[in-house]
């Protein structure tokens, strides 16, 4: 008679038992999506910007058009190089403006110094081109009427040998401008780093290209080449410098190979040029002169060999894919901003 009277309260209580438990497998099924969905897209779409690399600033309506819809607020403005000459630093290729310029970017000056710059160089001498350089950077940022100038980036493929003296410089140049100092970092001194040393910067810029050399004989894209770009960025994880950009490449250039298999580039060529009367095509990337003449503002004999290297969409998202699961942040600085590498691309990757 008991169980009779209790059995209805018992029946009640495994319903409420049955209620709560799936309501807290509900609730754990959405804490595991809602943990997958925020895990796949962590990185969401990168902030965008471009590498400007000319000696005049002047942008062209597409070039413009494409800048503007950018999401970096910085342009990245090669203002100069610096080479050694003879026993004297010399400025090289100082920047100019249009008249007509203008963009809502902050220009974030760059500045190129070859490597030799600082090979046996006197710590009289780092001090000097600091000063140099920076002297040379506000002048011609008050000349160009660039305000708001915060961020100093200096690019530089410095060696095991050269280290010590670029780390006092990038040192140097920080204590007289007070702005950020920023550096590129090369393939190679991500894997080296314990040999070429850690730069005295907070951020850098990683240059995902120039994976070979494209003098060499060889069947891989010497821009940028995935398989190569992996093996030198294994680990990049473990660098000590958390705060990196990525410089992605979108040029293209033709690699012409004379009858004694020498080599030199023509910038800019895509392969849609080798559809020529006078060349004939030997794959989609590759043709051969048919008959001597000029060809792209270089005279070019018959029997020469025209390779084109462009970087094709999927090789950029492949990189961007593979980064992804190695840097937490960042974001994708192209190189360059010209009109002729920029027609059909994606850039929000």
């Amino acid at each position: 008679m008991i169980f009779n009277v209790l059995a209805p309260f018992m029946d009640f209580l495994r319903f409420l038992q049955t209620e709560f438990l799936h309501l807290i497998m509900k609730k754990i099924s959405l804490i595991f999506i809602l943990i997958l969905f925020f895990s796949c897209n962590k990185h969401g779409q990168h902030a965008h910007g471009f590498y400007f690399w000319k000696s005049k600033l002047s942008l062209k309506d597409s070039e413009k058009n494409i800048l503007e819809k950018s999401t970096v607020t910085n342009l990245y403005v090669r203002f100069f190089d610096v080479d050694k000459i003879g026993d004297k630093f010399q400025p090289v290729g100082v920047i100019s403006k249009s008249e007509n310029f203008n963009s809502s970017k902050l220009i974030v000056p760059v500045i190129f110094i070859t490597n030799r710059t600082f090979l046996y160089i006197k710590d009289s001498e780092v001090d000097f081109l600091a000063k140099s350089i920076h002297e040379l950077i506000v002048r011609k940022t008050k000349e160009l009427n660039f305000r708001n100038i915060s961020e100093i980036q200096i690019d530089c493929d410095w060696t095991a040998g050269t280290k010590d003296d670029y780390f006092r410089f990038l040192e140097k140049l920080k204590g007289l401008s007070h702005k950020e100092i920023t550096s590129t970092l090369r393939l190679h001194q991500v894997k080296d780093k314990s040999k070429m040393g850690i730069p005295p910067v907070s951020k850098v810029y990683l240059m995902c290209y120039s994976t070979s050399s494209p003098l060499e004989n060889s069947d891989k894209n010497s821009i940028l080449d995935i398989q190569i770009l992996k093996n030198y960025l294994s680990d990049v994880q473990d660098y000590p410098i958390k705060k990196i950009d990525i410089a992605l490449p979108i040029y293209s250039w033709g690699i012409v190979t004379n009858h004694l298999g020498k080599h030199k580039l023509i910038n800019a060529l895509s392969e849609k040029d080798l559809n020529h009367k006078d060349l004939e095509k030997i794959s989609n990337n590759e043709a051969v002169v048919k008959k001597d003449g000029f060809f792209f503002g270089y005279y070019l004999n018959k029997g020469f060999k025209i390779k084109v290297e462009q970087i094709p969409e999927k090789t950029l998202d492949e990189a961007v894919f593979f980064l992804n699961h190695k840097i937490p942040k960042f974001n994708i600085i192209y190189y360059q901003l010209d009109e002729r590498f920029m027609k059909n691309r994606n850039f929000n990757r």
